[in-house]
């Protein structure tokens, strides 16, 4: 199997690297088989990428910790794990019955964390994110508690995923006052289409040096190209599948959407790529951004995926790209 040249990237302010292709297993035990989950975590290990993301409510709603509990055994059996940057997340409710089973209090986070250590067969996560911000619990709490992990060696950094600038600011204001570890990395919604993240959060995050881990790179699937003007969605496409957020990208599927895409279309006929690859090799480009977390279903998706690194983008290109969206926009403005 050809391993990739990979350029990998510093974490934010730390001295780990990491590739700029991060692998997202929302999937994992939900619409990819335990099977073909393994089959894309080896494929992706074996081309020299070493960045994994899950979060301990993924398998959700059939089996929550199924994603942690497939990487775990995978990287147990391949004996790859600490080649292997790993990277959970917390907050979700894990026992409806149980008004303390989510959220970002101490009693939570320690007690998902030594959950997600077992499920993922491991003594220790290198980044372990706040998944959600909770207004009703005070960060000096939350960050005392990550701190703790952190010192009993179960956690190596701490991060942020849908945080707001100022949400961030204030963490890295209160680890600051207590001597305590701080933020190094944020995960916000960002692709083509949806670029709101770059009127603030992205400038904070350079500034801070905050490593920028996009996930949604294709819009939930529509700047893939798959979703065609006037034709019902494709049968187990994830706008039909997903619930929680399918109607955000619904409801952008407009006359100026298409517009774009097909721009985006002869731009990926110029280059010989998928839309899928142009889509992705934009957002690696952006600046700030570390790394992109893709959300493969199967090892073809993930082959598709792992071939934007080979595209490259001019400045004619991103100025006709930006000419069809707005800077600063997210999907509700556009």
């Amino acid at each position: 199997m050809k391993k990739e040249n990979i350029q990998y990237r510093n974490l934010g302010r730390t001295g780990v690297k990491v590739s700029p292709l991060c692998l997202g297993t929302m999937n994992f035990g939900v619409r990819t088989p335990e099977d073909e989950a393994a089959e894309i975590i080896n494929h992706y290990i074996k081309t020299s990428h070493n960045f994994i993301d899950t979060a301990n409510l993924y398998g959700a709603p059939n089996e929550v910790g199924r994603s942690e509990e497939i990487i775990g055994k995978v990287l147990s059996e391949n004996r790859r794990r600490d080649r292997v940057i790993l990277a959970t997340k917390v907050w979700g409710h894990m026992d409806p019955d149980d008004p303390n089973a989510g959220g970002l209090s101490r009693k939570h986070l320690i007690a998902s964390c030594e959950a997600s250590l077992k499920r993922l067969q491991t003594k220790y996560i290198d980044l372990y994110q706040l998944h959600r911000p909770v207004p009703d619990v005070p960060i000096d709490e939350t960050l005392l508690a990550l701190d703790d992990l952190i010192r009993r060696g179960w956690v190596r950094y701490i991060g942020t995923s849908m945080f707001p600038s100022w949400k961030i600011m204030e963490g890295l204001l209160v680890a600051e006052k207590y001597h305590l570890n701080r933020f190094v990395s944020e995960q916000p919604r960002y692709n083509i289409y949806d670029r709101e993240i770059e009127r603030e959060l992205l400038l904070m995050a350079q500034a801070y040096d905050i490593a920028i881990l996009p996930f949604s790179p294709l819009g939930g699937g529509i700047l893939t190209g798959k979703y065609c003007k006037g034709k019902p969605f494709p049968e187990g496409s994830r706008l039909l599948s997903v619930k929680e957020w399918a109607p955000y990208y619904v409801n952008a599927l407009n006359d100026r959407f298409y517009e774009l895409l097909d721009v985006l279309r002869e731009i990926a006929s110029e280059k010989g790529c998928t839309l899928s690859q142009l889509s992705l090799a934009w957002i690696i480009a952006q600046p700030g951004v570390t790394s992109v977390i893709i959300g493969p279903r199967t090892v073809e998706h993930l082959e598709d995926n792992l071939g934007a690194l080979h595209v490259k983008l001019t400045e004619t290109d991103r100025q006709r790209i930006d000419s069809m969206t707005i800077p600063g926009s997210n999907i509700e403005n556009f």
